[in-house]
């Protein structure tokens, strides 16, 4: 007689949120079979450097052209990276517009749909893609326009409540409101280790959003991001969508301990508020002094990421 099988966290956490894979190492992807994955300028720079991708950097490369070369062969790349990955998944992948165009918006329009037509090429449709855009005022606003165009997306490097609501009165398809990096400037600034997981301050900011959404009646997906460890994930179960790095969904698939949702719609509802406007919204997200300083910092990291892959690429251009 067989033992049956033992269902793991990660099994019991589909049923509540859907799962999407924070990373774009193939093998990690094809193991723990997403409904999504994301990217950005750190993961393609890892990328970049696994085998599986060579014949994809050499095909950028090759490929590249315009004005800026470096930059069309880094696009061709991030676009090749993410034909892989939608190999091996159903739903979408998030390919990130540069972070150095975070604070214009027709730079950001225009890159964007440059990625999509990179996608189109490749027989990949908008119903697959989601454009990642760091949450300045500029890239909400960048983000509005596209959603209008059918091109869906994915608003990163959310920190401040004024960022998601700005971001559903634009219409935005997804945001990313980070967990792990709130916690570290909580830490880092003299805060004390939260007693419990639901006393987290990412954990506490992420189901205020997703509250805050749901009474209003947003159509505007949640999606946790920027996880520590497994006591955050699963402190936030029944989030419309959580992305989570291998090394977390390893944890969570080799535990079986049951998993409770944290996040359930009460069904109290409320009239949508006042609209926030760029007045608000820059003097709200202003007077959250880890927001304004975690913003600027993960928009500086990409950057920098963006440029060693570019240094990466040049070499091969030159």
């Amino acid at each position: 007689m067989s033992t049956p099988s033992v269902t793991s966290q990660l099994d019991r956490l589909r049923q509540l949120s859907t799962i999407v894979a924070d990373t774009g190492d193939i093998e990690a992807i094809a193991r723990f079979a997403p409904m999504d994955a994301t990217t950005n300028p750190s993961l393609l720079l890892k990328a970049a450097g696994l085998p599986a991708y060579a014949p994809h950097l050499r095909a950028a490369l090759a490929n590249a052209c315009g004005e800026d070369r470096l930059q069309d062969a880094c696009d061709r790349f991030a676009v090749a990276v993410g034909g892989e990955i939608l190999r091996l998944i159903p739903g979408r992948v998030s390919t990130e517009v540069d972070a150095r165009l975070s604070f214009d918006t027709d730079a950001t329009v225009a890159r964007a749909r440059r990625l999509a037509a990179l996608y189109a090429e490749s027989g990949i449709g908008t119903d697959r893609l989601l454009i990642k855009i760091a949450a300045t005022w500029e890239g909400i606003r960048a983000a509005a326009l596209l959603e209008r165009e059918g091109i869906h997306c994915n608003l990163t490097l959310l920190f401040s409540f004024a960022q998601a609501v700005a971001c559903a009165e634009a219409g935005v398809f997804l945001i990313s409101p980070f967990v792990g990096r709130i916690l570290d400037w909580h830490l880092a600034t003299g805060g004390e280790k939260p007693a419990t997981p639901q006393d987290d301050p990412g954990v506490r900011s992420v189901t205020r959003i997703w509250n805050h959404y749901k009474r209003h009646g947003y159509a505007t997906v949640v999606m946790g991001a920027s996880f520590r460890n497994t006591g955050q994930v699963l402190a936030l179960a029944g989030c419309d969508r959580l992305t989570i790095a291998p090394e977390l969904l390893d944890a969570l698939a080799q535990s079986d301990a049951e998993v409770t949702p944290g996040l359930v719609d009460d069904g109290e509802r409320l009239d949508p508020p006042h609209p926030l406007g760029e007045p608000g919204f820059r003097w709200q997200h202003n007077e959250d002094a880890m927001a304004t300083e975690k913003l600027a910092e993960g928009i500086r990291k990409f950057t920098v990421d963006q440029r060693k892959l570019e240094a990466l690429l040049a070499k091969a251009l030159d």
